[in-house]
């Protein structure tokens, strides 16, 4: 084993990426495919609730079993995909959401919400190998093109933006004694079209599975590898990019509303905020290469703080889009930022286990607040929503610059 590196986030450039380049085109347009169930439960999930639950407090409760699905599947997808590779384990997850897909509208059309809920929660496991589209493009990379590997992957999401409500627009009605059944058969039909798109997956392989008996063969031991601080560090400022992005995007169409602002604007506000989450992957990862992983973290999370306290100074119209565009930017190089970070906390042998560790943690989070965002909206209004967002930012950022001061090596 070669001694380990020190902590230098700057990359030096490295020939020989063509595998890897090709690799984030294909997760690229995977991502933009597999990208758009989400938004097709969020665009349809609430609507279908208000019809077939009879308490109507659950009509959202679709939309928040597709988050906990998510993070429920990181580690069983994770523990395929070592068993079977990345693209294999991808044709699977893009079967899956064929199936969640029918299953919804099956529940549709037999009036059963119970059935149409369980779609959407597995709809929620499809989630968990798309999400993982970030880290198989670094499997084949050098470390000073894994950054820009992950932001072309994230450049799929603008084309998930439109393709996702376009689907809805143009099938919900297909079925004319099922309303929006047909929205969930084009869920399945992307995901469908999705299995075409990852066969064309070159990644090397995910490693052997550990022999009875033989710790090597899998690496150092999990709990060891997430007790690290450089690990600590990294899912902490995912947690919280990637947390108060959802807990403040939930909130904010609610809080609009209720200012008397049409539902109209605050759509509106979402589809900017969309833009601002994926419009900057463009170059987010060459901002990486040249200031280092840890800056462009930190510079995330000092933009959502600025959103927060946009949200805080006024209820206009601007100053709510002003908070969700900003959030939506921070969001971008907090989550790209650290998804880099995780990707020097662990060995080729160890990233399996590791990216699905990093997963769980943080997409628990986002189904967290996913749960609790409206809760405390209701109780204590749009002020507390933002008011909250500086805690969890302070210590993210106080981890941030405690890990660049210590020089901790990178494990090789």
């Amino acid at each position: 084993m070669a001694a380990p590196s020190l902590t230098s986030d700057v990359a030096t450039p490295a020939a020989g990426d063509g595998l890897a380049k090709r690799n984030a085109l294909v997760l690229a347009c995977a991502q933009a495919l597999g990208g758009a169930n989400p938004a097709i439960v969020v665009s349809l999930g609430g609507l279908v609730g208000q019809v077939l639950a009879e308490n109507k407090e659950l009509a959202t409760l679709p939309v928040s079993l597709t988050n906990l699905g998510l993070a429920l599947g990181t580690i069983p997808a994770a523990m395929l995909m070592r068993r079977v590779g990345r693209r294999s384990g991808y044709i699977a997850g893009a079967g899956i959401c064929v199936f969640a897909g029918c299953l919804a509208a099956f529940g549709i059309a037999s009036g059963s919400f119970l059935i149409f809920c369980l779609g959407t929660f597995i709809s929620g496991f499809y989630g968990s190998f798309v999400q993982s589209y970030r880290f198989a493009a670094t499997d084949a990379a050098s470390d000073a093109f894994k950054p820009r590997a992950i932001s072309w992957v994230m450049t799929g999401g603008l084309a998930a933006g439109i393709i996702g409500p376009q689907t809805v627009i143009w099938t919900r009605d297909l079925i004319p004694t099922a309303p929006f059944a047909g929205g969930f058969l084009g869920q399945a039909s992307l995901a469908l079209l999705s299995l075409g798109v990852v066969s064309l997956l070159r990644t090397p392989p995910a490693g052997p599975a550990p022999k009875a008996g033989s710790a090597a063969a899998g690496g150092r031991p999990l709990k060891e590898i997430v007790s690290q601080p450089r690990f600590i560090v990294a899912v902490v400022a995912g947690l919280v990019s990637y947390g108060l992005m959802s807990f403040i995007m939930t909130a904010a169409p609610l809080a609009m509303i209720g200012c008397g602002h049409p539902v109209g604007t605050a759509a509106l506000g979402i589809q900017w905020h969309i833009l601002a989450m994926f419009g900057p992957s463009f170059f987010t990862g060459r901002l990486i290469g040249r200031f280092g992983k840890g800056t462009v973290t930190a510079t995330g999370l000092l933009l959502i703080a600025v959103a927060a306290a946009i949200g805080l100074s006024g209820l206009t119209v601007a100053h709510f889009w002003g908070t969700l565009i900003l959030l939506g930017i921070g969001w971008n190089f907090g989550f790209i930022g650290a998804t880099a970070l995780v990707t020097d906390c662990y060995r080729p042998e160890e990233r399996a286990k590791v990216q699905a560790a990093n997963d769980f943690l943080v997409f628990g989070s986002v189904a967290v607040a996913s749960f609790s965002s409206g809760t405390l909206l209701n109780s204590g209004g749009w002020e507390s929503v933002n008011w909250l967002v500086f805690p969890p930012v302070i210590v993210a950022l106080i981890l941030l610059a405690w890990q660049k001061s210590r020089k901790v090596p990178v494990p090789v």
